[in-house]
């Protein structure tokens, strides 16, 4: 078998110049990819704090989120504390949060789905209920962009996007770059709330 490539002829092996070519064309397209998600994942828009309805803190395993949540409703940003426990009734580290004692109101929810649309529906059914115009929602960093975009779609009013602190390392934002790609998409193909 006779391959033609434009280059030479070859009986069936890639050139070591087709070779580089491709290294060289898949490394432009992952540093293209990676300098594209620095806006959205790396440093995402987030806007600046004011006075709100409610603050509500997505789930997630990086608790630092909802000590941040904590906080902003401990400072008087909100009257009112909403927490997603994403990570199950029985994460008995969700109960520093969610078992009351504060003099702010907290209330937790287990989404349905647990996904962040879950989430976003508990938003929108909560801000109903409370005639919200304005929320606070507290993530961490690379979910910030794709979380703005699906709140959005089920609650109406005001948002103030606040990122909590985020891991490091080539590892962590390599997954996330995946991760909140496909939630994208998904996110994208889903009609309405």
């Amino acid at each position: 078998m006779i391959v033609r490539f434009g280059i030479g002829t070859v009986e069936g092996v890639p050139t070591p110049r087709r070779i580089a070519l491709s290294v060289a064309l898949v490394a432009a397209l992952i540093t293209g990819l990676a300098f594209a998600g620095l806006p959205v994942f790396v440093h995402p828009q987030v806007d600046p704090l004011r006075r709100a309805d409610a603050i509500v803190v997505l789930g997630g395993t990086a608790y630092a989120r909802y000590d941040l949540g904590l906080r902003l409703a401990q400072e008087g940003y909100a009257p009112e504390l909403l927490i997603s426990r994403s990570t199950g009734q029985d994460d008995v580290m969700m109960d520093r949060y969610c078992d009351g004692g504060f003099a702010f109101r907290v209330s937790c929810f287990v989404p349905d789905p647990w996904t962040t649309q879950g989430e976003a529906r508990e938003i929108r059914r909560r801000a109903q209920a409370g005639h919200w115009q304005h929320i606070i929602v507290v993530t961490y960093t690379p979910h910030v962009s794709r979380a703005r975009y699906i709140v959005e779609k089920c609650f109406s009013g005001q948002i103030t996007m606040v990122a909590s602190p985020s891991d490091s390392g080539l590892l962590f934002w390599s997954w996330m770059y995946v991760r909140q790609s496909a939630g994208y998409v998904r996110a994208f193909l889903q009609r309405g709330c």
